[in-house]
């Protein structure tokens, strides 16, 4: 999105907050405005003001620079002879953040009101979608491709977003068909000894496995819009998709650490079984969390025999680990690895979503919001995860969330119903003690 497009699309905001004072002043039979609602309506009148001084400004530029552009163009054509007998362009994609047409209009307008040109619109978007994204199968399933620059636009912002599904996950794609995926896990193993004597038995132990059955589980939202609001509204159809979707990957992340695996839910990580280790005080510090964080990578490694490959903590546990001092109130955490003394965890790279930028032991730390604070006794008590990427298994639908469709189930009050949904799959349970939960009365809320 542009410059321009963001001033604009404020001014449409300021514009509808004006738009709801006064309306509400209406329905109320006033003619006069209170001063808290004078005041509002001031404060917006000379911001919208400012606004269009900038809207002016800046499509005159946009203007002036287009026509720049097209006159290099026709200088350049005459000063260069052609040569061959094509010329290479790019075409905009049918939906764009530059394009005069909503994705979210058309899909309504060609279902509700049998408009062939949103049909048309609505096709060749879908090959378009085939073609840039193949890899993914979006052909293979039913329903609308949302376009791609609008889950660009689904980033996590007040939401938790999905760092735990997205950087400590071995990710696949769930299969086309079927509501449950099935692993063989070997429980019983060959053997194999030395042969005391020539000629004697050698050793044999019959394999024996256990079916590890895995619930593809549907993650869904809706919402009822009028028909006003999508025929009429500037940007209400994407505003409602985009949180619709931010809320998926949510309510996805949240699940594959916290679902309990039964009544339609994932079962998560910490309860699919994995090493324990218990942090017990009522005094905690970092000295005394440390060792239980040495612990927890151990055991992975002496169970599963396999080396971890994050830690995941709630952001205010990193927080508390940032907060340590040593006993000349030296920081025990520090932000780069330039030699510290002692340090027990330090910088290992820009933070960027969900990656905090910090390393402990050797392992990055990642930082997950939809780590519950609620645990033990006195539900104030958060956990950590000390986790090997390879044996935490997502399976998301090709494409999901993005498959969209409109339902009129309110057609006597203009109301159009939107849901959003897709298919996922988690399991941490192949090997579950290649991973290990800290738990206990040390990680409880931490005091700065």
């Amino acid at each position: 999105m542009s410059y321009l497009d963001k001033v604009v699309e404020r001014r449409d905001a300021v514009k509808a907050e004006m738009d709801a004072v006064l309306e509400a002043v209406a329905s109320e039979n006033r003619t006069d405005l209170t001063a808290e609602e004078t005041t509002k309506v001031d404060a917006l009148v000379s911001e919208s003001r400012s606004l269009d001084e900038k809207i002016e400004k800046l499509s005159a530029q946009a203007t002036a620079d287009r026509k720049a552009s097209e006159a290099r163009e026709a200088v350049a054509e005459i000063a260069t002879p052609k040569v061959g007998g094509f010329k290479v362009t790019k075409e905009v994609r049918t939906y764009a953040p530059e394009s005069d047409s909503s994705f979210f209009k058309d899909a309504y307008n060609a279902q509700f009101k049998s408009d062939y040109a949103a049909q048309e619109r609505l096709a060749r978007h879908q090959r378009e979608e085939s073609i840039e994204r193949r890899d993914v199968g979006t052909a293979q399933f039913e329903g609308l491709v949302i376009p791609q620059y609008l889950t660009e636009f689904a980033a996590p912002l007040a939401r938790a977003g999905r760092p735990f599904a997205d950087f400590a996950t071995a990710k696949h794609t769930l299969p086309p068909a079927g509501m449950t995926l099935n692993i063989s896990r070997m429980t019983t193993g060959s053997s194999t000894a030395v042969q005391v004597t020539q000629n004697d038995a050698v050793s044999e132990t019959d394999v024996d496995d256990t079916l590890l059955t895995i619930n593809v589980r549907t993650i869904a939202g809706q919402q009822d819009l009028s028909r006003q609001a999508i025929e009429r509204g500037t940007g209400i159809d994407a505003f409602v998709a985009q949180d619709l979707i931010r809320s998926w990957h949510t309510t996805l992340d949240n699940q594959i650490i916290n679902g309990a695996g039964t009544a339609g839910t994932i079962e998560g990580l910490r309860n699919a079984s994995g090493n324990t280790v218990t942090f017990t005080t009522t005094a905690p510090t970092v000295a005394l969390l440390y060792p239980k964080l040495a612990d927890a990578v151990q055991k992975i490694q002496t169970n599963s025999f396999v080396q971890p490959t994050h830690f995941l903590m709630h952001p205010r546990r990193l927080a508390f680990l940032l907060a340590g001092i040593d006993g000349s109130n030296r920081p025990l955490v520090v932000p780069a690895a330039n030699g510290p003394t002692n340090a027990v965890a330090t910088g290992a790279g820009a933070a960027i979503y969900g990656n905090s930028g910090y390393q402990m032991m050797g392992l990055p730390i990642i930082t997950d919001a939809s780590i519950l604070t609620t645990y033990g006794s006195s539900t104030n008590q958060d956990e950590i995860y000390v986790v090997t990427a390879g044996e935490c298994h997502l399976w998301e639908q090709a494409g999901s969330p993005f498959t969209l469709r409109y339902d009129a189930t309110g057609a006597g009050n203009l109301t159009i119903k939107t849901v959003v949904y897709g298919y996922a799959a988690f399991s941490a349970g192949r090997y579950p003690t290649a991973n290990t939960i800290i738990s206990g009365t040390g990680l409880t809320t931490p005091s700065f």
